[in-house]
């Protein structure tokens, strides 16, 4: 987002922090520890799913996908409206972001996208075998996927990380300072692109 329209994005807005991307590119432990930098509270949804109705995959296996997704778009509601009594940090499932009414939802808070490629998230699909939509060949329904999902993201993002080098502290502390940036000093992406990439 160019410069001139950064206040949206400053750490000590009460706007929610939400973390959107795919499967295993990290939204969970960026988040913690980005929380922990801004004394924020951390939401994660899918743990709030799991914790009210079970594991994922067992949601998947007895009721299906879209009774799942409507659980998931209740999780995420309750996060953000919670999130208007303190400042939090949100990560989403990397499908969250498909339901209309949490698009709009999204358009209240400041959204950043966790930008990755298929060669950032190979181990960690590789060492987590329980993931419903990936089932059979983990790594070729990830592409897929991603390829459907990644204009979402994109077109949604306030901000872009790029989470392909670093650790998860540095990725943190890179957002924590993109975030604190006062108004009118950030380096933007181009002006088309509408957001600040980092």
């Amino acid at each position: 987002m160019p410069a001139s329209e950064t206040p949206r994005r400053q750490a000590g807005s009460r706007r929610p922090i939400v973390l959107i991307g795919p499967m295993a590119v990290g939204k969970s432990a960026i988040g913690q520890q980005l929380a922990q930098h801004l004394g924020a509270r951390f939401i994660d949804t899918d743990a709030e799913v799991v914790s009210q109705h079970g594991a994922i995959a067992d949601i998947f296996a007895s009721r299906g996908e879209c009774a799942f997704r409507e659980m998931e778009a209740r999780a995420v509601s309750r996060a953000v409206e919670d999130a208007a009594e303190s400042p939090t940090v949100i990560s989403l499932g990397g499908g969250a972001v498909l339901d209309s009414g949490t698009q709009q939802l999204l358009a209240g808070c400041t959204v950043v996208y966790l930008e990755c490629d298929a060669g950032t998230v190979a181990d960690r699909i590789a060492r987590n075998s329980g993931r419903p939509l990936l089932a059979g060949d983990a790594m070729e329904r990830w592409r897929t996927l991603f390829a459907t999902r990644q204009p979402v993201y994109e077109r949604l993002a306030d901000i872009v990380l790029d989470v392909r080098h670093g650790t998860v502290a540095d990725l943190a502390h890179r957002l924590e300072d993109a975030l604190r940036r006062p108004a009118g000093t950030a380096a933007a992406a181009p002006a088309a692109t509408k957001k600040v990439e980092l």
